[in-house]
């Protein structure tokens, strides 16, 4: 990868409607970037229908369809995984460059999604408008992602399932340069994604490492010890199944009313709220409760401590969350179930005991048998887990996986950081579109 692909080297101009505010030095003085349509500097195209019926993991022709394109969700496509045995005769081809935006989809911020195919000769399903172009393809995708997003989820048509046409696209007018500033930026930005990929790809790494513990560390279906075991506790007898009840007081909350919500105070949570808690994924709370009340509820019938775990009982089910000593919120009673720990076990061991399958089968298996999915109280008190005869190898366990969720923690942070740039850097990058 050359250096010439980093941002150091850029100068900042005055805001200007037809610059960027941020360009390569040799741009300097390059004059404005020139508005200009998409029908004006792209043939339009639309790709032949491919089936899933057609789909063939041994065939001879590399294809993309609707469902590809947003499996590969990215700028620049330069693999390419599905493949097809129909005829060549009747396939659509992509050249290198070509520029993708599906001509169909869910949502209309999802349809407003361009890629450039930077492979020749791979067939392009019926449900992909297709942008062939002598402009930088690349650039063009980026340009279309960045600035003209929401401008081209305008265009779409339809609520159940959203349309975008070919001549609506056509007619969206959009701000470029000449090809060599093009060809700079796209290599700013590819290599850009080329090291949130990597990242992104280690982060995955980290996540399937933790999940192999998880099968090794924890005694398998009809077991009683684990695989993998550390050297101090082999011998050290069986392990041993146990019930939440014995270690946790299973409840809930006290009734909070509607009424009592506030727009201020005390964070009041709900399922998803624990959800985004438990993924360690920041979030704004939406409903709060008052000091006054807050207060009472503490003192006439306590809160979660550190220690504790809450847990979704309704919706998406089998979400814990470990409450930490800084932890200060209320949560809706019913939604959520309250795991009150009593003692003699290791609190982060059963975190990770709750992150198994033989904690998450029961759950799903309980839930099934009513109409409206639910893991009740008293589903949660008979739930079984395995539990090793010791403190000290639950601690060792607890300490073992924690260190990898902090180093999955780290490099989420970093992937994060990445993508943030990638976005401050994009609306540096291209001229701002008027709202």
């Amino acid at each position: 990868m050359s250096n010439d692909r980093n941002t150091n080297d850029m100068t900042h101009e005055p805001t200007r409607g037809l610059t960027p505010r941020l360009r390569f030095p040799e741009f300097r003085d390059a004059g404005e970037w020139v508005g200009q349509s998409l029908g004006s500097i792209a043939s339009f195209y639309k790709g032949k229908g491919i089936s899933k019926a057609d789909i063939a993991p041994k065939g001879e022709t590399l294809c993309i369809r609707y469902g590809e394109l947003y499996t590969i969700y990215d700028e620049v496509i330069d693999r390419v995984v599905s493949k097809t045995n129909l005829s060549v005769s009747e396939l659509f081809l992509s050249q290198r460059n070509d520029v993708l935006i599906p001509s169909s989809g869910e949502t209309k911020l999802d349809i407003a999604k361009a890629s450039c195919v930077l492979l020749d000769d791979v067939a392009l399903g019926g449900d992909l408008n297709i942008l062939r172009t002598n402009e930088n393809g690349i650039f063009l995708s980026y340009l279309l992602n960045g600035p003209y997003k929401r401008e081209i989820a305008k265009k779409a048509q339809g609520d159940t399932v959203v349309h975008l046409y070919a001549n609506q696209l056509k007619l969206l007018e959009v701000l470029i340069p000449k090809l060599s500033e093009q060809q700079r930026i796209a290599d700013c930005l590819e290599s850009l994604d080329e090291l949130i990929a990597a990242h992104s790809a280690k982060l995955d790494a980290l996540k399937a490492h933790k999940n192999g513990l998880l099968q090794q560390l924890f005694p398998a279906e009809g077991e009683t010890v684990p695989r993998l075991r550390f050297p101090e506790f082999e011998g050290k007898g069986g392990w041993e199944t146990r019930l939440i009840e014995d270690f946790f007081l299973v409840g809930s909350s006290k009734r909070v009313l509607q009424e009592d919500w506030t727009t201020q105070g005390v964070p009041f949570y709900r399922t998803r709220e624990l959800v985004s808690l438990s993924k360690n994924e920041p979030f704004g709370s939406e409903i709060f409760i008052s000091e006054d009340l807050f207060r009472e509820i503490s003192e006439k019938y306590g809160l979660p401590t550190e220690g504790d775990f809450l847990v979704s009982g309704v919706g998406t089910l089998g979400i814990s969350y470990q409450v930490q000593a800084q932890d200060r919120f209320y949560f809706k009673d019913g939604n959520v179930l309250w795991f009150k720990l009593k003692g003699g076990i290791v609190s982060t061991f059963f975190k990770y005991c709750f992150e198994t399958d033989e904690i998450q089968d029961q759950i799903l298996g309980q839930s099934s048998i009513s109409t409206v999915g639910t893991y009740t109280i008293q589903n949660a008190k008979a739930t079984k887990f395995s539990c090793p005869p010791s403190i000290e190898e639950q601690q060792r366990i607890a300490d073992c996986l924690a260190a990898l969720d902090d180093r999955i923690a780290a490099q989420g942070q970093k992937l994060d950081v990445l993508k943030a740039h990638k976005k401050g850097l994009m609306q540096q990058l291209f001229p701002a579109v008027e709202p």
